[in-house]
């Protein structure tokens, strides 16, 4: 009377519950061999961390592979979120100073994908179904926000960049250099289409 063995959810799966960190492991570590985010970090000022930031964005490898990710409809907060947090784990800045690039870098990424003309890219998950973000219907009355007795007429639909999110130099180097670095990204990926 050899009874079948019912499987259960973690051999469904394919994961062995089994081959796990022990609560309380990594508690247990080496001082003497600390991870990259215990460590002092490598950049405390914000403007030089934004600054290697766009350094690494503008690799002309990693920015070929940005163009088409934003191409392909990935938004453009969750791709910071991954840029921000690879950078903390390697050790390059802290979690305080990885929340003040947030800005900065979603306004670097705005840039990219107006450089590559790229006009349908999404701002953050969800952004169609915001009533903030939505245009209105052309039989909508437009709304008198100013107070001067006129509808408005102009709606801002993207964000720009404030002046002062981003540093003058990154700001400078952003609209003297990015255009040229998109354009050859996105022109080198064309030619091997």
């Amino acid at each position: 009377m050899a009874e079948k063995i019912q499987e259960n959810q973690f051999d469904e799966v394919g994961v062995n519950p089994f081959n796990a960190p022990i609560p309380g492991e990594s508690l247990t570590s080496s001082p003497e061999n600390p991870k990259a985010w215990e460590r002092p970090p490598e950049y405390t000022d914000q403007d030089e961390a934004m600054m290697a930031v766009y350094m690494v964005l503008t690799e002309e490898e990693t920015l070929r592979n940005l163009v088409g990710v934003i191409s392909e409809g990935i938004p453009l907060d969750e791709l910071a979120q991954v840029i921000l947090y690879k950078g903390y784990t390697e050790g390059k800045y802290t979690p305080d100073m990885m929340l003040m690039l947030a800005e900065p870098t979603i306004y670097l990424l705005i840039a990219i994908a107006d450089y590559a003309e790229i006009k349908d890219y999404v701002l953050y998950n969800e952004e169609d179904e915001d009533p903030d973000t939505m245009i209105p219907e052309d039989d909508v009355t437009p709304v008198d926000m100013d107070g001067d007795g006129e509808p408005d007429t102009k709606v801002e639909t993207r964000p720009v960049p404030k002046p002062d999110s981003l540093s003058k130099s990154l700001l400078s180097r952003v609209d003297t250099e990015l255009k040229t670095k998109v354009e050859e990204a996105t022109t080198e990926e064309e030619i091997e289409d």
